[in-house]
C-alpha cells in the first residue's frame, strides 16, 4: 500500500526514480501517472481496542491525523465557512455522524484543490471487526463501519479509485450492504495472483544475491506454500526479508500479530474442529467447504466458516479444488453449494506458530501440566490425579467460553487437552484421537516413536452420566471396560508392541473434577 501511495501521490511527484528498473517504468503511459493524484492513505491495523467506544475513538484519531496532514486546505481559500467549521470539528471525540462523513468530505476538499479525483488506500480494513468479534461488541461497531464505508466508497463522486486490504472478505450484508461496485480479489482469484508475495524465482534470486543459495531447501520448507489463484510457491515477503537480514529461521510473519481471532475460534470450537485441527498440525489434509465471504455471526456455529477464515488468513493452503476424502479427513459437514477444497497447513512457520499457540493455552497451569506429563510417562497414577485436577481447574474455563460450553459438550476440553499432549510429546509419540481400532473407538492413542524405549498408551475419556454411574469410580471402570471389550489395543499389537508395554487409563470427568484409573 505504501508503494501505491508513493507511485500515485502528488506528495511524491518527481520521485519516480525509485521505480526505475521495474516493469511499470518501462511504459511511458504509466510513468506519466507517477506523482499525479491526491492520495488518502490510512490503516486500521492498530484499531485493536477491547470495547466499542474505544475502537471508534481510535478510528477518529486516525481520521483526525489525516485532517492535520492536510491542514493547508484551510488556507487555500476554497472552503466555505461551514466547511471551515466542519474541518475544525474533526477531532478525536467527534460524534459518529461527523466521523462517518469525514473522509467523504476530505475527498471533496482535495479534489477541488488539485482539480483531480482522489485515490483512497485503506489497509487492514477488517481489524476493527475482528477485535469486535473477539471482544463481544460486534453489533455496536457494525452500524458505524457501514456508514463510514458507504459515504467513503459509494456516495463519493470525488473518488477516482479505492483499494481496501484485509484478511477477511466480510459479508456484504453486514458492512458493505450499500456497495455494489466492489471488485474482490481473494486467495483463490487468479487476478494479481503473483502480486501478493514473492515468487520462488524471486526468492532464489534474492538468496543468491545474499550469498545464501545453500539455504534454498530450508527456506522452501519454512516459508513456501502460499497459493494465489492457480499460482503455487508464493512466499511471504516479511518472512523472506527477515531471513535475508538475519540469516536465521524463525516465525517472523506469525509473530506480527496476536493470532487472537484464530486462537479463539479453535479453543472454543467443537470437538470436530479440534479433531480436524489435530490432523492439520501433523501434516494431514482436511476436506472442507469454503465460503470466502466471511459471515462473522456464523463463526460460532459453522465449521466451514472457521476453516474459510484460516484459508483467507494464510494459515491454510489449497491442495486440490475438489475434496478427496481418501487423502485426509472427510468433509467437516455438508457443504451444500459451497466450493470444496482439500486444505493443509501452509508451511513449517505456520505449524510452529500453532504449536506455540496450543502450548500457550496451558500457560496458566504450565507447571502442573508438565508434572502431569511426567507422571503419565512414569505411570504414577496418584500424581496424575493430583496434577490433572489442578490443570483442569485452571484451564477448563479456557475452553468453556463459547456459545456451546464444555459442561454440555465436554469434548471441547479434552480435545483441547489432547492437542496439548500432541504438541508436547510430539518428539516421542505419534498421537491421534477418535480413530477406529478393534471393534470400537478410543479417544487417545499414544504410539511410541521408539517402541523399544517408550511405553504405548491408550486414554479413554468419559463424562459421568448420573443415570448410569453412581460415582466417578464407576465412570472410570466403564471407560476401562470399554477399552477391553472393544479391544482398543489391537492397533498396537498389530505393530508388534507387546501387551506388557501397553498402558490403559480411564479418565472420568464431572465438571472440573477428574478421576483417573489404570486398567
Amino acid at each position: 500500500m505504501s508503494m501505491l501511495e508513493q507511485f500515485f501521490s502528488i506528495k511524491y511527484a518527481g520521485m519516480g526514480g525509485v521505480f526505475e528498473g521495474l516493469s511499470i517504468w518501462e511504459q511511458e503511459k504509466y510513468r506519466e501517472l507517477q506523482g499525479t493524484y491526491p492520495v488518502i492513505s490510512l490503516s486500521f491495523a492498530n484499531v485493536k481496542e477491547s470495547n466499542c467506544q474505544d475502537a471508534k475513538t481510535r478510528i477518529c484519531q486516525i481520521i483526525t491525523k489525516l485532517y492535520e496532514q492536510n491542514r493547508f486546505l484551510l488556507d487555500s481559500g476554497l472552503l466555505t465557512k461551514k466547511e471551515h467549521d466542519f474541518f475544525d470539528s474533526v477531532q478525536d471525540g467527534m460524534p459518529d455522524v461527523t466521523a462517518t462523513i469525514s473522509i467523504h468530505n476530505l475527498c471533496d476538499y482535495l479534489c477541488r484543490f488539485y482539480g483531480k479525483k482522489v485515490i483512497l488506500l485503506l489497509d487492514e480494513y477488517d481489524t476493527p471487526m475482528q477485535e469486535a468479534y473477539i471482544n463481544g461488541f460486534w453489533d455496536g461497531i457494525v452500524a458505524f463501519m457501514r456508514n463510514l464505508f458507504n459515504s467513503t466508497f459509494k456516495t463519493n463522486p470525488w473518488l477516482e479509485r479505492g483499494i481496501m486490504t484485509g484478511i477477511t472478505r466480510i459479508s456484504k450484508e453486514t458492512i458493505f450492504s450499500d456497495l455494489n461496485h466492489l471488485e474482490v480479489v481473494t486467495t483463490t482469484s487468479e487476478k494479481y495472483e503473483t502480486a501478493f508475495g514473492f515468487t520462488e524465482q524471486e526468492v532464489f534470486n534474492a538468496l543468491e544475491a545474499q550469498g545464501l543459495s545453500r539455504e534454498r531447501e530450508g527456506v522452501k520448507y519454512w516459508y513456501d506454500g502460499f497459493t494465489f489463484g492457480a499460482h503455487t510457491d508464493i512466499y511471504n515477503p516479511w518472512s523472506i526479508l527477515n531471513f535475508l537480514d538475519k540469516g536465521k529461521y524463525g516465525t517472523y510473519w506469525a509473530n506480527t500479530s496476536s493470532n487472537g481471532l484464530v486462537g479463539k475460534l479453535i479453543q472454543e470450537g467443537s470437538s470436530r474442529i479440534k479433531t480436524s485441527f489435530e490432523a492439520l498440525l501433523f501434516g494431514k489434509p482436511i476436506s472442507c467447504g469454503i465460503d470466502e465471504q466471511i459471515v462473522y455471526q456464523n463463526l460460532d456455529s459453522s465449521e466451514s466458516a472457521v476453516f474459510s477464515l484460516l484459508l483467507a488468513s494464510g494459515y491454510l493452503k489449497v491442495l486440490l479444488g475438489e475434496p478427496q476424502p481418501t487423502a485426509g479427513i472427510s468433509p467437516l459437514s455438508s457443504t451444500g453449494s459451497l466450493p470444496a477444497y482439500t486444505l493443509a497447513l501452509t508451511n513449517l512457520e505456520v505449524q510452529k506458530t500453532f504449536f506455540s499457540m496450543v502450548q500457550g493455552w496451558f500457560s496458566p497451569a504450565e507447571s502442573d501440566y508438565n508434572d502431569f506429563l511426567n507422571a503419565l510417562l512414569s505411570g504414577d497414577v496418584d500424581a496424575m490425579n493430583a496434577y490433572m485436577n489442578r490443570v483442569a481447574l485452571k484451564t477448563f474455563s479456557f475452553f468453556d467460553v463459547g456459545k456451546h460450553p464444555s459442561l454440555s459438550e465436554p469434548e471441547r476440553f479434552y480435545h483441547g487437552f489432547v492437542l496439548g499432549l500432541m504438541v508436547d510429546l510430539n518428539d516421542r509419540y505419534l498421537i491421534s484421537s477418535n480413530r477406529e481400532s478393534g471393534f470400537g473407538r478410543y479417544d487417545v492413542m499414544l504410539e511410541p516413536r521408539f517402541p523399544d524405549k517408550d511405553t504405548a498408551f491408550l486414554l479413554e475419556f468419559k463424562v459421568r452420566n448420573p443415570r448410569k454411574e453412581s460415582s466417578l469410580e464407576e465412570t472410570v471402570q466403564a471407560a476401562l471396560s470399554q477399552m477391553e471389550e472393544r479391544q482398543y489395543e489391537t492397533a498396537f499389537l498389530e505393530k508388534n508392541i507387546p501387551q506388557s508395554r501397553i498402558r490403559k487409563y480411564g479418565f472420568a470427568f464431572q465438571g472440573k473434577t477428574v478421576l483417573i484409573g489404570e486398567g
